[in-house]
């Protein structure tokens, strides 16, 4: 469960196919340094058992799993390299109870609802969802999900920077899998800077992060409405609602009634995903204040402060609408 939790988080999980393993930890490293510290190296190459071995041994904290394994002996062989998950294109039971048996996260490919009762009968509520785009993408995925509500996916197959975020600001997906940041002849050309600039592009897609409204602090609601009765000209529009806390003169002001959090108030920074950037955030040494989470039904944060003050401004996550 927690490699599951720790790929949702992530998000986005590169694809690898390298024909050459002296070229992995140089690909893993540009992938870190780019906001992903995941890959799934296919068994498509003779260079994978290799591959998987030296990433896990110079990047320890890199989550590997091994992709395209289509036998027992190839999931053998992949963790006994240190690979974390083993993803199979189709569904193999055998390969399934392998991983289970062995303490092994599996992700098997299903397509169909006979072979997610498959996965279900066997304890899974995770599952890969290949060829996604040419297998009816997410309205396919949709229609499965409302018989099977417990189910996940991971669709991987025609993911893009385009129409990545349709698929993960679903909530049956769990992340997607992709090769567009890691295509084979950048690693045949050593590519590693377009690498690193295509996945920090994805990051940066995949979060979503923009100043929602800033909040300004005030000492009781009559100074607040001064302020907004100010703002309103400027902004050409009236207060557009109100609550006990603040009222709103558009979506960017609001005017606090009292003396919140911050010296002089807040910025709400909207994201896709509170968790997914709480956690990219976190790698990049940004530090949450967890007394002030808020959650969705479903166990997910909607809500977070960052600890620290910025000039002033307490700032938080909100997720989108």
């Amino acid at each position: 469960m927690e490699i599951l939790k720790e790929l949702s988080n992530i998000g986005i999980i590169p694809v690898v196919k390298i024909n050459d393993a002296k070229k992995a930890v140089s690909l893993a490293k540009a992938l870190a340094d780019g906001g992903l510290n995941a890959a799934e190296i296919t068994f498509r190459t003779d260079a994978a058992e290799e591959a998987i071995k030296l990433i896990c041994k110079a990047c320890p904290d890199m989550l590997v799993g091994a992709g395209t394994v289509l036998t027992t002996d190839q999931a053998q062989r992949a963790v006994n390299a240190g690979a974390k998950f083993i993803v199979s294109p189709g569904f193999n039971p055998k390969i399934v109870k392998w991983c289970l048996d062995n303490s092994v996260t599996p992700l098997p490919g299903c397509t169909s609802p006979s072979e997610i009762e498959q996965a279900l009968e066997l304890g899974l509520n995770v599952v890969k969802f290949f060829p996604a785009e040419q297998s009816g993408g997410l309205a396919k995925i949709k229609a499965m999900s409302a018989p099977y509500s417990g189910i996940k996916f991971m669709p991987t197959g025609g993911i893009s920077l385009d129409n990545m975020n349709s698929y993960l600001c679903d909530k049956s997906i769990i992340a997607c899998g992709g090769s567009f940041m890691v295509k084979e002849s950048f690693i045949d050309n050593e590519n590693w800077a377009e690498i690193t600039k295509l996945t920090k592009q994805a990051v940066d897609t995949m979060l979503g992060l923009d100043i929602g409204h800033i909040g300004i602090n005030h000492e009781n609601a009559r100074a607040a409405k001064a302020t907004a009765d100010m703002l309103s000209p400027v902004m050409g529009k009236e207060i557009e609602r109100e609550s006990d806390k603040g009222m709103f003169v558009s979506s960017q002001f609001e005017l606090m009634k009292s003396m919140g959090r911050g010296k002089c108030g807040h910025i709400a920074i909207v994201t896709n995903s509170v968790d997914r950037a709480v956690y990219h955030l976190s790698a990049r040494g940004i530090k949450f204040d967890d007394s002030t989470a808020m959650y969705n039904p479903d166990g997910t944060r909607k809500f977070i402060y960052l600890a620290n003050e910025y000039g002033g401004f307490g700032v938080h996550l909100v997720q989108k609408h």
